[in-house]
């Protein structure tokens, strides 16, 4: 007695592709969350040079003084009176240091009215930055 076997052929063998998705979906969305966006101020300033430069931190209020006494941040152009509540609203939103980037022609009285107005406000860190050596 010989058996036939039959064989059935599996007709449309699929590889679900969707939990793969899922996945490259959720890596990006972890990316894209954990990111961090550093804020620039939106000028060129020609910082001084100083031997005991540091880098600065990433998680920081950046005000840029120009040599024409301009006050900018995030790009804009802002006026000395709106320093306070500008670092004020910031400060509540974070806590971090303001750093303030003066060009090397600016006048250094504004650089201390900018440097007053950040600590009324209630920055407790305020620096200056530089360029190293």
């Amino acid at each position: 007695m010989k058996r036939r076997i039959q064989f059935q052929e599996d007709a449309g063998v699929e590889v679900n592709m969707s939990p793969l998705i899922d996945c490259v979906f959720l890596l990006l969305i972890f990316f894209i969350v954990t990111t961090v966006f550093v804020e620039e101020t939106g000028v060129e300033v020609d910082r001084p040079q100083a031997a005991s430069a540091q880098d600065l931190e990433k998680q920081s209020i950046l005000l840029a003084l120009t040599d024409q006494g301009t006050v900018f941040h995030g790009g804009q152009e802002i006026s000395m009176g709106a320093v306070r509540g500008l670092v004020s609203r910031q400060l509540r939103e974070k806590e971090a240091p303001v750093i303030i980037l003066a060009d090397a022609n600016a006048r250094s009285s504004l650089l201390v009215d900018l440097i007053d107005e950040c600590k009324l406000a209630g920055a407790e860190q305020v620096s200056i930055a530089a360029k190293r050596e």
